[in-house]
């Protein structure tokens, strides 16, 4: 089911983007990619282009030689070529959107391992949602929204007595605001976010503030999420 439309305070209407999936098979595996590819979260990666086989005649991490007996692989994340002895884990890498494990050299198979507490704890917390106080560019009147990511993790929806939307790929900051989870000090913890973004059909860009409202706890693991969502965002662009 696709995501329903809202309308937007100052925007249109929320944009009602298709989550719909195919499966299609590449030299590295079988994908779940979405129908129409424009729509790719912005966390995922593209398939590498792998190393050709007549430039890697031996192993690309302990240099061993191949022959009949020592064969070559592909790490699918880095396109790199390996010994089986070097290559030899299979690890889920949903950033690529492969349906299972698929065979990653040490180094990778490290990062997408890490990766993979992302997709199975933040990205939940994030579509869960949490209660902010919303502040729009310097305008004085603030609102208590409900703060969420979309199902196909393209978009922060806002929903209060006004309705709006925040397109991922056009945000150019993120910034947690901290306070001190104590009287006497210790331990911050995250207490809000300063967002900026250019609203969709602008090229203005805009200020968004929020801070956590009643429930805290939760708002801060929300934040601490979104946190890590941003290194993987960042890493994506940087591809």
């Amino acid at each position: 089911m696709g995501e329903k439309k809202k309308n937007v305070v100052g925007s249109g209407k929320m944009s009602s983007v298709p989550d719909g999936k195919k499966l299609v098979r590449s030299p590295s595996g079988l994908r779940m990619v979405p129908e129409n590819g424009a729509f790719n979260s912005p966390f995922s990666l593209d398939e590498p282009q792998w190393v050709p086989d007549k430039e890697c005649p031996s192993c690309m991490q302990c240099d061993k030689k191949y022959d009949f007996l020592t064969r070559k692989h592909h790490c699918r994340r880095c396109g790199r070529c390996f010994c089986d002895k070097c290559c030899s884990k299979k690890v889920a890498l949903p950033r690529m959107c492969f349906v299972d494990p698929v065979r990653q050299c040490g180094e990778c198979s490290l990062v997408s391992q890490k990766e993979m507490e992302f997709y199975d704890k933040q990205l939940k917390v994030l579509m869960g949602g949490g209660s902010f106080i919303v502040t729009l560019g310097t305008s004085k009147k603030s609102e208590t929204m409900m703060c969420r990511l979309s199902n196909n993790h393209r978009y922060l929806f806002f929903d209060g007595e006004s309705h709006f939307e925040v397109e991922l790929s056009r945000i150019s900051s993120m910034q947690v605001l901290t306070e001190e989870s104590t009287p006497e000090g210790g331990n911050s913890r995250a207490s809000g976010m300063l967002l900026h973004y250019k609203p969709t059909g602008s090229q203005d860009p805009q200020q968004l503030r929020m801070e956590a409202a009643d429930d805290k706890k939760t708002a801060s693991s929300w934040l601490a999420a979104m946190h890590k969502a941003a290194k993987l965002l960042y890493e994506a662009r940087d591809q």
